[in-house]
């Protein structure tokens, strides 16, 4: 969803760098991979091309969040019952 970011930090030699990723237009996405030491983020349109991708050394990966856009409440989120404590 347009809005939904990835940020990298990686260690880059005794320093950190920061990298992001993000969803520039509606209906594109962001998909995280890993698997033989590659840590890839990539953007996806809706039919699964990619329109960008950032590989990184797992190894030096120190940090992957997820940022997801800000969505709006949904009606029965207005809607929450609290149950009563035990006693």
């Amino acid at each position: 969803m347009k809005g939904d970011r990835v940020e990298v930090v990686i260690d880059a030699g005794g320093a950190t760098r920061t990298y992001e990723v993000e969803a520039t237009r509606a209906g594109r996405r962001v998909e995280v991979t890993h698997g033989r030491g590659i840590v890839e983020v990539t953007e996806l349109t809706r039919g699964g091309t990619p329109v960008r991708t950032a590989r990184f050394m797992a190894a030096r990966v120190l940090a992957l969040v997820e940022h997801p856009a800000p969505r709006p409440a949904q009606q029965d989120d207005a809607r929450v019952t609290h149950l009563p404590r035990p006693a």
